[in-house]
C-alpha cells in the first residue's frame, strides 16, 4: 500500500514538473524581450550622460588652465577617459545584447 502511494505521488510530480517546464519557456521569452527592450534606452542615456560630463568637465578644465592651476592636465586626462570609458560602456552593452 505504502509503495502504490509513494509511486502514485512521485508520478504525480514527475507529470507535473513536465506541465511546468512547457509554460516556463514561455515566461523566459517573454523576460528576455522586456530585459532587452531596456537597453535601447539605456545606451541613449549613458551616452547622454557622458555628453554632459564633457560639457561640465570642459567648463571646470578651462577655468583651471585659466586660473593656472598646476593640476589642469591630470583633470583634462581625467575627464577625457571617464568620457571614454562610457562611450565604451554604452557600446559593449548594446553589442552584446542586442
Amino acid at each position: 500500500m505504502k509503495k502504490r502511494a509513494i509511486s502514485t505521488i512521485s508520478a504525480l510530480l514527475i507529470v507535473m514538473s513536465s506541465y511546468a517546464q512547457g509554460s516556463g519557456m514561455a515566461g523566459i521569452n517573454e523576460a528576455t524581450n522586456m530585459v532587452t527592450s531596456y537597453f535601447d534606452p539605456l545606451t541613449k542615456l549613458i551616452f547622454a550622460v557622458a555628453a554632459v560630463l564633457g560639457l561640465v568637465g570642459g567648463v571646470r578644465i578651462y577655468s583651471k588652465f585659466s586660473s593656472g592651476d598646476p593640476d589642469a592636465s591630470k583633470s583634462a586626462t581625467a575627464l577625457f577617459l571617464a568620457c571614454v570609458f562610457l562611450v565604451v560602456v554604452g557600446t559593449v552593452l548594446r553589442s552584446f545584447f542586442l
